[in-house]
């Protein structure tokens, strides 16, 4: 079973998950009421510069200002600031990413009020807002084109150097002058015609874009990328997948007209799913988003995982749970953590983990086990996409591992903090209400006359004042002068209760 590709329709969202030999390794969504807007173009409007930060905010029309760092600000370069990394510096990427070497200040550059054109690079995470960069790249079937940046590049994913050098000896031919362009993966074997035809067709692109622009009125959207659907053909759909798997008939049908228009030969591989059992159902995707969802990932020896996210970093416990081993506790030990190397990294893959990571496996005495769990961790990541540094493992079985953020991670996109404990994951004792109920009764001052004091509580919390806690309670009632009447409630949250004198 080799690489597959299923593309789940609905009203509502698209979902799409990438298998290999039937593991799913990639999942992607988008919401009718949470487009992804990485890749879109505006003409934004400067709300705020932050010298402090060498950043700003800008305005581009959508709920949240948008965030912008002094090195993504291209306007008035001024000759040898720019930067660019050669794809030998991107780790499997197609992307080039410009840079500024030696920038002015931001607020020599950029003023409150002022219009430009600004591209989303990534999407909103959490309470931040997209960023955004000057430097626009327009990705098409084999190419992705760089208006601002005059550099040739080839994937890194494209392995044999006499091919490398036909690609771009054929840009060279090909290209528009003062503009750069890097030469996907999927164009491996592409003949000079078909990468003439991307390199006019992301020229007709840009011209329309700048055509937009000079329309009045900011913010504004210029360009808008294609579907999650086709972004995915266009993207993924290569030669090494096996199988396009559509849910949608509709769907189905405008992409196979897609792929027929660039690429006719693939066309036979994609297929119209349509039996009773659901797309992910058959394939096993929806058992695997679960999976990606819960707090502990049990592993196939019997050890588990339990997978901890903080505002600052995401943190991942190794343990042993009922894997005991048939040798010395050493052996053990390192055989349960080798296998949690494994997990970590395509959990950190799938859920789309970002930021700072910290593991901590099982404590190893031996250096040598040590290294063995530090490399396969290495081994495992080795083929993930985002740009990933490890740390070796510590005296305290600790790695730490800064992942790049590529996009929100699964758990927040499909999840919001629990209501009920305000993210906390737990709320207080029922016996600990109970004793603030009681702390808040004797800060009421006697009136001097016979009072009753009614206390509505959660049906537990009210349950345990009038059984085990009921002594106190009359104790109290003693201490106050004042008659306690208990009143269950089951609209109040656990830690909420009411207090009235009467």
């Amino acid at each position: 079973m080799g690489i597959e590709i299923a593309i789940s329709v609905a009203r509502e969202e698209t979902r799409v998950a990438v298998l290999d030999g039937g593991v799913v390794t990639d999942l992607f969504g988008d919401r009718a009421k949470h487009k992804d807007f990485v890749g879109n173009i505006y003409k934004g409007r400067v709300a705020k510069v932050l010298p402090g930060m060498q950043a700003a905010f800008v305005d581009i029309g959508l709920e949240k200002a948008a965030f912008m760092h002094v090195s993504d600000l291209s306007e008035d370069a001024e000759p040898g600031d720019m930067l660019v990394e050669s794809e030998e510096d991107e780790k499997d990427s197609d992307i080039l990413r410009p840079k500024r070497q030696s920038a002015k200040p931001i607020e020599q550059l950029l003023s409150e009020g002022q219009e430009l054109m600004v591209q989303i690079s990534k999407g909103p995470i959490g309470t931040k807002g997209s960023r955004v960069t000057t430097y626009v790249s327009l990705p098409g079937r084999y190419l992705v084109f760089m208006p601002n940046v005059e550099h040739i590049g080839v994937s890194r994913r494209i392995p044999r150097d006499e091919e490398r050098s036909r690609l771009k000896d054929i840009m060279r031919r090909v290209r528009r002058p003062g503009c750069g362009y890097i030469v996907r993966t999927v164009s491996e074997g592409v003949k000079e015609d078909e990468l003439k035809s991307d390199v006019d067709f992301l020229h007709v692109l840009w011209q329309d874009i700048l055509t937009n622009r000079e329309r009045p009125g900011a913010p504004a959207l210029l360009h808008t990328d294609l579907s999650l659907s086709f972004r995915v053909v266009r993207d993924l759909f290569g030669k090494k997948v096996d199988r396009l798997w559509i849910d949608s008939r509709e769907e189905y049908e405008a992409i196979r007209d897609f792929v027929q228009r660039f690429s006719p030969e693939q066309t036979s591989r994609i297929h119209f799913y349509d039996k009773e059992e659901t797309l992910f159902d058959h394939l096993g995707v929806e058992q695997e988003i679960a999976r990606a969802m819960s707090r502990k990932v049990w592993l196939k020896s019997g050890g588990y995982l339990v997978i901890d996210h903080t505002e600052a970093m995401t943190v991942i416990d190794v343990n042993t749970g009922r894997f005991v081993g048939k040798r010395d506790q050493e052996e053990t030990i390192l055989r349960n953590n080798l296998e949690a190397a494994k997990e970590v990294a395509y959990q950190l893959k799938l859920r789309g983990i970002g930021g700072i990571i910290i593991v901590d496996f099982i404590d190893m005495e031996r250096e040598k086990n040590r290294d063995k769990v530090y490399h396969a961790l290495v081994d495992a990541m080795a083929s993930d996409k985002a740009r990933t540094r490890i740390s070796r493992v510590s005296d305290l079985g600790l790695i730490e591992i800064s992942r790049e953020r590529v996009r929100e991670d699964l758990l927040r996109s499909l999840s919001e903090p629990c209501r009920y404990c305000e993210g906390r994951g737990y709320t207080k004792s029922p016996t600990t209400v109970a004793y603030e109920i009681f702390r808040e009764i004797r800060r009421i001052e006697p009136s001097g006359e016979h009072q009753r004091i009614v206390v509505g509580t959660h049906p537990t919390v009210a349950e345990l004042l009038q059984d085990e806690e009921r002594h106190g309670v009359e104790t109290l009632e003693r201490d106050c002068s004042a008659k306690i009447v208990v009143m269950s409630d089951s609209q109040l949250h656990l830690e909420q209760y009411d207090l009235v004198v009467m």
